[in-house]
């Protein structure tokens, strides 16, 4: 039998944490030995350790963190996993350059992979976005993103992370449109224009909870490399 992933939910206090907590109590392959909320309070009955953000020296043994938290709680988790040897799954936003240096930096002490959308669907869309940047790169490219009104980033990181791929890509950047309405979960639309044709690339979020299952995949995959900083599509599509 195959030894439960233990982890550790850091943000488990917010929408991600909380799907996080629900999911992975869901599955045997996954054990959450602590999940530090702001508070350290329990609200949904947790069997695990609930600890605040200030004991987080104190959290159980693990064997990957998952960070969804604010950027100001950034550095203490980061600092535990590298203090323990442990992974560290981060979508926390917001991140400073010198908090995404220090990551880089405990790379070489342990596996970490960062990125702003966990939705395997986005990782193929990056992947996608790439190929066809190098296949047409004269086309205009154009990504228009929505969300919902009360997310407060625009564009979204995930509008920028296509961006780049786009850019990385074709050697031209894209221009981004950012739209906030309704209850959208997220909506990401790639169009390439060439003359007399064009392409559209597309990614729709239905459910939240694609995000978390996304991280979870991405904590048994990062389980078994090395130290070392990744992408999802290391984790997920390379051997």
């Amino acid at each position: 039998m195959t030894v439960p992933l233990r982890l550790l939910i850091h943000g488990a206090s917010g929408r991600m944490g909380q799907a996080l907590l629900r999911l992975a109590g869901e599955e045997s392959r996954f054990e959450v030995v602590a999940a530090v909320s702001r508070s350290g309070k329990d609200s949904d009955g947790l069997s695990a350790a609930i600890l605040s953000a200030d004991a987080l020296e104190d959290c159980p043994e693990f064997d990957i963190a998952i960070d969804f938290s604010l950027a100001p709680g950034f550095d203490g988790i980061l600092r535990l996993c590298r203090s323990r040897l442990c992974g560290l799954v981060s979508g926390t936003t917001g991140l400073t350059e010198a908090q995404r240096d220090a990551l880089s930096h405990a790379a070489n002490d342990i596996p970490v992979v960062w990125a702003s959308n966990y939705s395997l669907g986005v990782v193929v869309l990056d992947d996608l976005i790439r190929r066809a940047g190098a296949a047409v790169p004269g086309w205009r490219a154009e990504i228009t993103e929505v969300h919902h009104v009360h997310k407060k980033d625009a564009p979204s990181g995930t509008a920028l992370t296509l961006a780049k791929a786009h850019a990385e890509a074709s050697g031209t950047a894209p221009t981004i449109a950012s739209i906030r309405e309704g209850d959208v979960v997220g909506d990401h639309r790639i169009r390439l224009q060439g003359q007399g044709e064009w392409l559209e690339l597309r990614h729709h979020a239905e459910d939240r909870d694609i995000f978390a299952r996304g991280a979870l995949e991405a904590a048994v995959k990062l389980r078994e490399k090395p130290a070392g900083l990744y992408s999802l599509p290391e984790l997920f599509f390379q051997a």
